[in-house]
């Protein structure tokens, strides 16, 4: 109820200052809201390429790992303490032709955008195992103005870049969305798995500055978060046995949290010094798939980007149904995995050793979740951006795939 009452005086607030600042004239400016960053970043240069001189204002909150101060934009700390990077932020928002965002965020309730503008969802995830938005199973929780609330925000949502059909289903059904509000231009950070020369540097820089990676055989564990365990995660695995048959065979583990979660501290750090290494804090992700060579995870976006490098996967999937109920899975979501479901273990160590990888089932599964993800795909928006009309618009969307 107190949550509620706040949300509400918030957007109240919101709404009056939104308001006040849409009588100024509206700008051709892009206007990103980052709670990730990566693909907007991605978007930014492909924009900068194409058209230098187009204004553009990063609004990003604090648990974005990008700062973009190595940009010639604008960046204001979005919902912070600070009043004057919220005035601006609310300016931007109300005088900004293109507005793009990558999250769920509530202040589009309180955002009566001009008829002209288009608020483009950049969804940080290119695929998805657990449900979200109304098919998220926690909605059925909240309240009724916080499930009206939900419905006025995806409503604001003019457009939803999706880099597949598959994703582009589970959209619609996520955010009641019709068909035409899909936007098929591909996911602008997965042109990175195109990009052999940058790779190859990156990999390079890498093993430069983590000399104790090079020559092992990597194996990153990714888990998505839990709520019940935001402040402190639980590995829920037997690292004294990992290390005790995977060490010798030149096996190292690294640890990548979801940037949700504040720590992990279950584990004897000096026990397992030279195995286990805390990479939660690395803030591009897709770097360190580079010089993975076994992914760990479970109910996280990861494996749909991770299978364009043709790498296998593991889904460890301990808890899968006090999962399913408390947070819930798509139907299906089984269907055509790239990897096996696995819940101890000792089974994760007997796959590793085993090696019966099936590269058909990864590469179908790369296929069928980046179909329009090709290598231009922040090419591809921006060029839809810049089109002057709806039918070039289109044009800019299908010569990409």
């Amino acid at each position: 109820m107190v949550r509620e009452l706040l949300i509400f005086l918030y957007l109240c607030w919101f709404k009056v200052h939104f308001l006040f600042f849409r009588l100024f004239p509206l700008r051709e400016k892009v206007t990103f809201v980052v709670s990730f960053g990566d693909n907007s970043r991605y978007v930014y240069e492909a924009l900068k390429r194409k058209k230098p001189d187009m204004p553009v204002v990063f609004l990003r909150k604090s648990t974005c790992p990008y700062t973009f101060a190595d940009t010639s934009a604008k960046v204001y700390e979005f919902e912070s303490v600070r009043l004057w990077h919220m005035w601006c932020s609310i300016y931007h928002l109300a005088t900004s032709k293109y507005i793009i965002i990558d999250n769920y965020y509530g202040f589009l309730a309180a955002a009566p955008f001009r008829p002209e503008v288009e608020c483009i969802q950049l969804w940080h995830a290119a695929g998805a195992f657990k449900t979200f938005g109304l098919r998220d199973a926690s909605v059925a929780r909240r309240s009724p103005r916080a499930r009206k609330r939900f419905l006025q925000v995806y409503s604001q949502f003019h457009k939803v870049v999706v880099g597949s059909e598959a994703m582009a289903h589970l959209f619609m059904q996520a955010f009641q969305l019709s068909e035409k509000a899909i936007l098929r231009t591909g996911v602008p950070r997965t042109d990175f798995f195109y990009d052999d020369q940058k790779q190859q540097s990156i990999k390079d820089e890498l093993y430069r500055k983590n000399p104790w990676l090079k020559d092992k055989k990597i194996i990153l564990y990714a888990p998505t978060y839990r709520d019940n365990e935001l402040e402190t995660f639980h590995l829920h695995l037997d690292l004294e046995r990992m290390y005790e048959e995977l060490a010798p065979l030149d096996y190292v583990l690294l640890l990548k949290l979801h940037p949700a979660v504040k720590r992990c501290l279950d584990y004897d750090q000096q026990r397992y010094a030279d195995f286990l290494f805390d990479y939660s804090d690395y803030q591009d992700v897709n770097e360190l798939l580079l010089v993975t060579d076994w992914l760990i995870t479970d109910y996280s976006s990861i494996p749909f980007e991770f299978c364009l490098l043709n790498k296998p996967v593991i889904f460890y999937m301990y808890d899968i149904e006090s999962y399913r109920r408390e947070r819930g899975l798509w139907d299906g979501w089984d269907k055509k995995l790239p990897g096996p479901v696995l819940f101890a273990t000792e089974q994760i160590i007997d796959y590793i050793r085993q090696g019966n990888i099936d590269f058909d089932a990864i590469r179908s599964f790369a296929e069928e979740w980046n179909c329009y993800s090709k290598g231009r795909s922040s090419e591809n928006l921006v060029d839809y951006l810049l089109a002057e009309s709806q039918t070039a618009r289109e044009v800019a969307v299908t010569r990409g795939y």
